[in-house]
């Protein structure tokens, strides 16, 4: 067959950057193996306050809750992976820098995972264009589209939320929802001074940030659903509002446990629900803590591989 028949044939569509060269000196290699170190101790330290038994003994055996529960973890770094192949012809191994990237957002701080991640790129990977400027585009986009999936998330389950009564009035939850739109009003009209990627990537990055945040939502709440089927449709649409309004939060680690803690509040600490929540907020905690341990164990006993 012709390569103009086979569209395997075809050469792949090339960005307009141009490829840099990284030197890679004392801090490039020494940044990587320290932010490691990093989040290896906040794993440790972290793990001397869980439960693990405790946490074991109440989650489902159905492997379905399983299967959505790996779903779920990996979607983030999974379609982070899609999105710098691309850009920067990022290798295999580099979807376990993504790992260890959202695990250091989870366990350490706040986007000190794109710390790690921009240190680790600089060595590994194929850069084009502005390396930080990149990871900047991306982020900047996640949190955009985020926003927007919480306001429309929020706006179908409005009801259900006012229905909680959870201590303030309309007026405050419209400002609230102000607040959250604002910033991506800004990012969008300031796009030609703030984005460093071509306009067609932008989007590319947006759509594929759109599928995971949706699918990520829908992942959750089938993962509730099957831990506690009895529960309402209701509240998997207010759990899903309360869960991505906590994400938007910045610099917050360990999020999940923020929001069983949120929502053990609202709904009282006796709630199924609440129990549920706390379950699958310590599990996530636990594989965040187990993964960034033996992941960042293996990167500093093995310093040759990372050359």
């Amino acid at each position: 067959m012709s390569n103009a028949l086979n569209p395997a044939a075809l050469p792949a569509p090339k960005l307009p950057l141009k490829t840099i060269e990284v030197r890679k000196g004392i801090v490039a290699r020494g940044l990587t193996p320290l932010l490691s170190a990093a989040i290896l101790i906040a794993a440790l330290w972290q793990l001397r306050y869980l439960d693990v038994r405790g946490v074991i003994a109440m989650v489902p055996r159905s492997p379905l809750f399983w299967l959505l529960f790996a779903a779920g973890y990996l979607a983030l770094p999974a379609s982070e992976w899609l999105i710098y192949r691309r850009l920067w012809t990022l290798p295999p191994r580099g979807f376990l820098a993504l790992l260890r990237k959202r695990i250091s957002n989870e366990i350490i701080a706040g986007y000190s995972g794109e710390l790690y991640f921009y240190a680790w790129a600089r060595r590994h990977a194929s850069l084009v264009g502005t390396p930080f400027g990149a990871i900047k585009d991306v982020s900047i986009l996640s949190a955009v589209v985020a926003n927007v999936c919480t306001l429309a998330l929020a706006a179908v389950s409005w009801q259900s939320l006012v229905a909680l009564n959870l201590g303030t009035d309309a007026k405050v939850m419209i400002v609230s929802a102000a607040s959250i739109a604002l910033p991506s009003v800004v990012a969008l009209v300031m796009r030609k001074r703030l984005f460093t990627l071509p306009r067609d990537e932008l989007g590319r990055i947006a759509v594929i940030h759109l599928l995971r945040i949706v699918t990520t939502t829908v992942f959750a709440a089938a993962l509730w659903a099957v831990a506690l089927p009895a529960a309402p449709l209701a509240w998997w649409l207010v759990l899903a509002t309360l869960r991505l309004l906590v994400s938007r939060l910045p610099l917050l680690p360990n999020k999940d446990i923020v929001f069983a803690g949120l929502v053990a509040f609202t709904v009282g600490q006796a709630s199924n629900v609440a129990a549920m929540l706390t379950m699958i907020a310590a599990l996530w905690l636990v594989t965040h803590l187990l993964l960034g341990a033996a992941l960042t164990a293996v990167e500093l006993l093995n310093p040759e591989h990372n050359q």
